[in-house]
């Protein structure tokens, strides 16, 4: 083996070894009886998201295939949390990083980049991203990572500490230790195609609820089978979502989607923040708007059970969008008829969100 490369994994192995699990939150609300709800807070990650996890997979993906060596420029197209996860990785062995993102990514996450030693190549709109990166990586000969491809085949899906395991290990001692379902957003679709393919290796009687946020083709490809739809819009809850149907999506482990009304998204992420006691990015709000969708239908059938979601990372990264009020008037719109649903929760139960 190469021995640059040998060292690198290495290093990244370390890295993994001294990082503790997740914590995973119990959101105890009295009035909401009968459907525990947990939050599995990947905010907690060294660099604040749940695309740690991802970046470290295809770092070292990349690195046993023989794709990245001691001078390599690593190219990747995101949005912002997988950029900034990528750029720790870069600078931990050692080598180059770009970032091709739209310029409307939050400032904090071009800061997070830049932090780590990364630069930001910034495009006009999403659908330009995947283009410019193959241009980039092409220009400089370097490796286009290529996460909306390889995040479902870089992760050890079977197990390996993968997000799934760590969901299941740590439900063993709850009321309702197997959960009826975990609701998860696609970004790339790598972290569902993990999680349903879990499920079915170990044989869990769980269901995997996909949540989609406005301006994405998942749920349709989801529903229709075709994966050639296409749209021309950015979608506006970061991070998830997409125009196309890239590879990593795998609808076929997906027991149900639902798509979920940007405005309910960033309504459900500040009716978290005063009961968690600090901000959440919009993606979760997409994912607990999906939980507490799925809590109201089992209070509905008098069924009893446990669901899990994600905190996909912190809501400091968008102090300049989703927690300006000036910024979502313009960019998202009316939020008042979700909060009314959802300030109903405290008074009439999960019926509140029929």
């Amino acid at each position: 083996m190469n021995a640059w490369i040998q060292q690198a994994v290495a290093l990244i192995k370390a890295d993994a070894q001294r990082s503790a699990d997740t914590h995973l939150i119990k959101l105890t609300l009295p009035v909401l009886s009968g459907v525990d709800l947990y939050l599995k807070d990947e905010s907690s990650h060294p660099t604040g998201s749940l695309k740690h996890r991802l970046a470290r997979s295809l770092f070292l993906y990349a690195l046993c295939n023989g794709q990245i060596s001691q001078n390599t420029t690593v190219i990747e197209a995101s949005s912002g949390s997988t950029a900034v996860s990528e750029a720790y990785f870069a600078r931990m062995i050692g080598v180059p990083f770009v970032a091709v993102m739209p310029r409307k990514t939050a400032k904090a996450k071009i800061q997070q980049v830049e932090f780590y030693g990364g630069r930001c190549h910034f495009v006009d709109c999403a659908t330009q991203m995947h283009a410019a990166a193959v241009a980039l990586a092409k220009e400089c000969h370097g490796h286009f990572m290529d996460q909306f491809r390889y995040a479902e085949r870089a992760t050890d899906w079977r197990g390996n500490s993968n997000i799934a395991e760590s969901i299941f290990r740590q439900m063993q001692l709850e009321q309702h230790p197997v959960p009826a379902a975990i609701v998860m957003s696609a970004g790339t679709g790598g972290t569902t195609a993990t999680l349903g393919r879990y499920i079915r290796y170990r044989g869990f009687n769980t269901s995997l609820l996909a949540v989609d946020p406005e301006n994405s083709v998942f749920y349709d490809v989801w529903q229709t089978g075709d994966t050639s739809i296409e749209i021309q819009q950015s979608g506006r809850i970061e991070g998830i979502g997409r125009p196309k149907a890239e590879e990593s999506f795998q609808p076929h482990v997906i027991d149900r989607m639902m798509t979920v009304p940007d405005a309910a998204s960033v309504a459900a992420m500040y009716w978290l923040e005063p009961l968690l006691g600090r901000k959440v990015g919009a993606s979760t709000g997409t994912n607990l708007w999906g939980m507490l969708t799925l809590a109201a239908e089992m209070q509905q059938r008098d069924e009893h059970g446990s669901l899990v979601t994600l905190i996909c990372d912190s809501g400091e990264r968008y102090l300049d969008s989703y927690y300006d009020a000036a910024w979502v008037a313009q960019n998202i719109g009316e939020l008042e008829v979700y909060q009314q649903q959802l300030a109903g929760l405290f008074t009439h139960g999960y019926r509140a969100m029929m």
